[in-house]
C-alpha cells in the first residue's frame, strides 16, 4: 500500500501535490473576493485580507515550484547553490545543515497551524482580548469541526510512520481545511457589511 501511494497519488507532481496547490490557490481567491467585498466598507480590513490572500498565493506557487517543472526553466545563481531540490523555491533552501523545510516550514509551521485550528477558537470564545484581536486583523476563525478534523488528521499521519511521503497528504488535508474555513468562518459577522445603528 505504501508503494502504491508513493508511486500513485503521493508521487512528485501527482494528484495530492497538485490538489494541494489548487486548494491553496482557491483559498487565495476566496480571500481576495472577501477583500474586494470588505473594501466597500473598510479599507483597513480589506488590506488584512489581501495580505492573507498573498500568503496563500505564495504557498500555491511554492507547492508547484512556481511552474518550473511544468515549463522546464533552469535553476541558476543563488537557488542553484542553496536549493536542495535544485529549484527556484524558498521552502527548499538550505544553508549548511539547516534546511528551511525542516526548521521553519516543518515543525514550527505545523505547531502554528494546530494552534490556529484548535487553540484559537477556544480562546476566542473565552478571552475578549483575543476575540478583539482576531476580529481586528480580519483573521478567519476556524470552528470546532475544523479543529476536530485537524487533530484526527494529525493522529492518523503520526501513525503512518513508514509512509515516506505522508506529509504531502497532510498538506492536502490542511489546504482543504483552509478553504472550508475561509468560505464559512466562525466569525462570519466580521466579513459582512455592518448595519446602520437604526437597523435591526
Amino acid at each position: 500500500m505504501n508503494l502504491q501511494y508513493e508511486a500513485g497519488f503521493g508521487v512528485e507532481d501527482g494528484p495530492v501535490e497538485y490538489g494541494t496547490a489548487i486548494c491553496l490557490f482557491l483559498s487565495c481567491l476566496i480571500l481576495m473576493s472577501q477583500a474586494i467585498r470588505t473594501a466597500r466598507f473598510s479599507g483597513a480590513s480589506s488590506l488584512w485580507l489581501v495580505l492573507y490572500s498573498a500568503a496563500f498565493l505564495f504557498g500555491a506557487g511554492e507547492e508547484i515550484s512556481w511552474g518550473q517543472r511544468i515549463i522546464g526553466w533552469e535553476t541558476t545563481g543563488f537557488f542553484a547553490e542553496h536549493n536542495v531540490q535544485n529549484e527556484t523555491t524558498l521552502h527548499n533552501l538550505a544553508f549548511g545543515d539547516e534546511q528551511l523545510t525542516k526548521s521553519l516550514f516543518g515543525s514550527y509551521l505545523t505547531v502554528a497551524i494546530l494552534l490556529y485550528l484548535v487553540v484559537l477558537p477556544l480562546l476566542y470564545s473565552r478571552v475578549s482580548l483575543v476575540a478583539r484581536l482576531v476580529d481586528g486583523i480580519m483573521l478567519p476563525l476556524p470552528s470546532a469541526r475544523h479543529g476536530i478534523t485537524a487533530v484526527g488528521a494529525s493522529l492518523v499521519i503520526g501513525i503512518l510512520a513508514t509512509v515516506s511521503r505522508k506529509w504531502e497528504a497532510y498538506e492536502f488535508i490542511f489546504s482543504l481545511l483552509t478553504m472550508s474555513i475561509f468560505l464559512h468562518p466562525a466569525n462570519a459577522h466580521r466579513f459582512n457589511k455592518p448595519k446602520p445603528d437604526n437597523e435591526t
